[in-house]
Parts: C-alpha cells; structure tokens; sequence
C-alpha cells in the first residue's frame, strides 16, 4: 500500500492578508487562505472587514483545518504590527506571508481625486511595506535559530505592465511597483533564507471586479464580463483558484531555489499583440 503524499505546507503558518472577499463567491485572498489550509498551513487570515475575514476562517474550521482571524487595516503600522503578535501567539512561527489587499479606483490623473490616488497607493502599495516590515524580523529571527526564514508571495497585476483598455492608473501604478518591491526584497534576504515572488494575474473573474469596473462598462455587469472573457487568448477570464494554485507553489519548498519571479498567471493576454 502506497503511502500518502505529504501536504505541501505541513506544519507552517501563513499570514493572508485580504482573505475576506468584497461580495459573493471567491477572490484571491479566500482561495489561496482556504487552499493553504487545505495544504496543511495553519492560517492568519487577515482583512479590515473583522466579518470577512472570519467567515474565510469559519470555513477552514469546517473543513478540519487551523485558522484564526484578525481584523486589520494593513495600510497601519499598530494594526500590522498587532497582527503579527497576534499570529505569533496563536500559531508559535509564521512561515509564509501572502499580500493579497489591493483596490481599484478608475480613471486617469485628471479624472482621479487625489485622495482617492493616496487611498490606492496606501492599500495596495504601502500595506506591502508595513506587512514585511513586521514579518521580516519574524523570518531573521527564526533563520538563525533554525536556518528557515520563509516566502513572501505579493499579488501584483499584469495593469503593472501593460494597459488594458481601461484608465486606471493609481492600480495600474501600485501593481507595477510591486514588481521591483518584491525583486529587492528576493536579492536583499536571499542569504537569510528568505524568498520573495509575485504574481501577476490578468483578467479574473472575481467579486473585487464587480463595484470598481462596472461603471466603465455602462454599468453592466454581464457586458462586462463578456468584453473581459473576449480579450483573453482562452476566450475566458480566470478565476481566484488560478491565482491560489500558483501562490501555493510559491509558498511551498517546491519552489525552494524560485525568487524574485514575476509570474504571470494571465491565460497568455500579456502574449497578445493587440
């Protein structure tokens, strides 16, 4: 009898952050929080909606697994900070931190209120900083006395890269600067054990898209979704798993010798001339 394979993250402990979601159904940060638990990760399940995140939590329960949740506004020093002891006190160590937060707000910069441009900025931008400015320490102290320090997994965009038809430059602008963020954190603690990766993902089809994006469309939602599906190479727009499939090699010692990778996870869009 063959004997079963072990999970892929047995015995870590991951922080998600943004692990609630904006409306029904699965985003990003509930998949990879619920797939890394299904893969043997106790998880930290982080998101400024306290409900949110607590249902993501709830339903790792469910399923058997280990899960806590704390309500936090990562773009706050205290709160992140407060987080992580938080997760330190549940679980003991945190292996994996997975940057998952990220708004949109559409429109150039003459459209674009400044406040608005600060709110992106600050969530999708400068909650990265906060979050690996209080898990690093994390990471160092546990390499030395163990030789493991842990993976930094960060969700950028392909808008990083290339425009998509739509103005919206404060995400197109934060998205992008993930990807430069993420390869100097990988060459900085790359002797400390620590990896860092990102991901770029294209068009999903995700509760996060719904509010943001509907207006540029005539408001609706359906047109929307064909007109996204009709861009993609696949004829398809991706959905959360896609994006927590790849997170989950990232995160685990498969990936031992990867960092400083910008994967694109786009159904070959990125590919297209036009």
């Amino acid at each position: 009898m063959s004997k079963l394979a072990p999970k892929r993250l047995e015995g870590k402990t991951a922080i998600v952050t943004g692990a609630g979601t904006s409306g029904p159904g699965w985003g990003n940060g509930k998949a990879a929080a619920v797939l890394f638990a299904r893969e043997g990760a106790r998880v930290c399940c982080v998101d400024v909606n306290a409900d949110a995140g607590a249902a993501t939590a709830s339903l790792i329960r469910e399923e058997g697994g280990q899960a806590i949740s704390v309500a936090c506004d990562v773009s706050k020093s205290v709160q992140v900070a407060d987080m992580v002891a938080q997760c330190r006190a549940a679980f003991g160590s945190i292996d994996i931190l997975h940057n998952n937060v990220g708004i949109l707000a559409h429109g150039g910069p003459v459209e674009l209120a400044e406040e608005d441009w600060d709110r992106v900025l600050r969530v999708n931008l400068k909650s990265m900083y906060l979050t690996a400015k209080h898990v690093l320490p994390v990471f160092l102290e546990q390499f030395a006395a163990t030789g493991k320090g842990g993976a930094i997994v960060n969700i950028a965009s392909i808008a990083g890269i290339r425009y998509l038809g739509i103005p919206y430059i404060a995400y197109s602008t934060t998205k992008g600067a993930i990807v430069p963020f993420t390869q100097s954190l990988a060459v900085q603690y790359a002797a400390k054990g620590i990896r860092a990766n990102c991901i770029l993902p294209g068009l999903m089809n995700t509760p996060m898209i719904v509010e943001p994006l509907r207006a540029a469309y005539g408001g609706d939602v359906a047109h929307m979704i064909a007109v996204r599906d009709a861009q993609c190479p696949t004829g398809k727009m991706g959905d959360a798993w896609d994006v927590a499939y790849a997170a989950l090699f990232l995160a685990s010692d498969e990936a031992k010798y990867v960092t400083g990778v910008a994967l694109p996870v786009d159904g070959g869009i990125t590919l297209k001339v036009s």
